[in-house]
């Protein structure tokens, strides 16, 4: 219940007013029965605009951060994240990826929507990144469409970090569904995961039309991290005069 309160009444309504997103596909979305919408990650807004734009709920795989937050101001955010939809996922480690791929088949087996960013974290730079191959797993497992959707503007309305957005026009474009029924029974090839992953994420870039880096998204964060530290650290050596 509270899902609907927050998306026709709450939060809702003031997103379309902030954003004034435009919604381009959105009969590529089926009215009825499980399908995957994969789509790319540039800003923490991206889990409330593309809800707010759907006919139909959608459940999003999050993550667990968002849920295990101390104090009071972690509770209610859990809660917020809860209420919203969202399942929390544990991103460490190869049995957190099956943990997430055993939630996102559970939402498909209730022949719902699911919502999943096949980089697996936020875009740093708002560059398109590597997918990873749970969002394949549950396509052929599920035998389930994909349609691929591209958030436009947003990493620009809100870049990492920024809690109040900037005015700044966003448009949310949802592809055609992608079929995967000729892999049936190979979800465990890892060349045909592979195969699916890079496929979807081409429709993602066709219709973002970022720019693409074929590393994954966690891996790029972390060595321009240790760039910057590197070249604040030889900065900081450098003679006064």
């Amino acid at each position: 219940m509270f899902y609907y309160v927050l998306k026709y009444v709450l939060l809702g309504p003031l997103l379309r007013l902030v954003f004034r997103p435009r919604i381009e596909g959105l009969e590529h979305v089926p009215d009825t029965g499980a399908a995957i919408i994969a789509g790319n990650h540039l800003s923490f807004s991206d889990h409330f605009l593309m809800p707010a734009v759907l006919k139909r709920r959608i459940t999003f795989l999050a993550k667990a951060e968002y849920f295990t937050g101390p104090g009071l101001k972690g509770r209610l955010t859990a809660a917020f994240f809860r209420s919203a939809g969202q399942i929390p996922v544990d991103r460490s480690g190869k049995e957190a990826g099956q943990a997430a791929i055993r939630e996102g088949l559970g939402v498909l087996s209730k022949d719902e929507l699911l919502g999943i960013y096949p980089e697996g974290t936020r875009s740093h730079d708002g560059r398109l990144y590597k997918g990873k191959v749970g969002v394949a797993v549950m396509a052929l497992r599920a035998e389930v469409p994909v349609i691929p959707c591209a958030m436009i503007g947003t990493f620009e309305a809100q870049p990492p970090g920024k809690v109040v957005p900037n005015l700044h026009p966003v448009v949310i474009r949802f592809g055609k569904p992608l079929d995967f029924s000729r892999y049936a029974g190979m979800e465990n090839e890892k060349a045909v995961l592979r195969a699916i992953t890079d496929e979807i994420m081409y429709a993602i870039l066709s219709l973002s039309e970022q720019e693409y880096v074929d590393k994954y998204a966690s891996v790029a964060k972390a060595e321009d991290t240790a760039a910057r530290s590197d070249k604040e650290r030889r900065f900081r050596k450098l003679p006064l005069s």
